[in-house]
């Protein structure tokens, strides 16, 4: 039989990421973390894991991106 997983809650969280703002001008650095959130066309909103590896790459580029709790 195959084992049931448990999902704690912390597991579970989601965030949700709007690219709101364009990278016209930004450096290739800034632009790279939006792409790698997975963010391609502005307004797009993605569901990521809530961790804080998640959290430190909104943080880089708080003036592209914001949290939409």
């Amino acid at each position: 039989m195959a084992a049931k997983k448990k999902i704690d809650k912390a597991a579970a969280a989601k965030i949700r990421i709007q690219y709101y703002r364009s990278t016209i001008a930004c450096p290739t650095n800034q632009k790279e973390v939006v792409r790698s959130l997975g963010l391609r066309k502005l307004n797009q909103i993605v569901e990521r894991p809530d961790t804080p590896s998640m959290r430190g790459a909104v943080a880089k580029v708080p003036h592209l991106l914001r949290i939409i709790e």
